[in-house]
């Protein structure tokens, strides 16, 4: 008895309730009872089993369609829009051109208070996490913003900046003497 408990753990939806009604009419005489005590499966999923071994009729659940929380582009479509078109305004596209992500230079808690401003109430607004959770799924990818980074010293800068104060003291001197 333990295999078949083994073998039904297994399996799912309808090949589940099948195994269990064929196992309940072949060892517990079609008792749905008996085979919840013998077996210890869930009397309601063996009558299931066993009206749809009768019928050849699988009965379809809904449970998910009607389970579980929806996300909140669902929830809100109108603030969702609005975040899309604000990660739109600040999308770039990939550097190689390798892939066709884009990339924003917006920050989540950035999108959320410009939502905000745009009048969105704040119940409506889901946590910055919750934001870059978001945008990701809308095909944004979030980057840091990279400062301007100073070049680096080249052999010929002091060179170059040595010319630079020659020519200013030179022109200093011709004004002097101009005036």
């Amino acid at each position: 008895m333990h295999d078949l408990r083994l073998a039904a753990s297994q399996m799912t939806g309808a090949a589940r309730r099948a195994f269990q009604a064929e196992m309940t009419l072949k060892y517990c005489h079609g008792s749905a009872r008996l085979a919840e005590t013998i077996l210890g499966w869930s009397r309601e999923t063996v009558k299931v089993g066993l009206a749809e071994h009768r019928t050849g009729l699988i009965c379809v659940g809904a449970h998910s369609r009607f389970s579980g929380r929806k996300r909140w582009e669902a929830q809100y479509p109108e603030a969702a829009e609005a975040l899309q078109q604000l990660a739109e305004a600040h999308a770039q596209q990939d550097p190689t051109f390798r892939t066709t992500l884009a990339y924003t230079r917006l920050t989540a808690a950035a999108a959320r208070e410009a939502l905000q401003a745009q009048g969105i109430a704040e119940a409506q607004l889901p946590s910055p996490s919750t934001m870059a959770a978001v945008l990701n799924r809308t095909g944004y990818r979030l980057r840091k913003v990279l400062k301007a980074k100073p070049q680096k010293k080249i052999k010929a800068t002091d060179a170059i900046f040595d010319n630079i104060k020659k020519k200013m003291a030179q022109a200093r001197r011709r004004n002097r003497s101009n005036a």
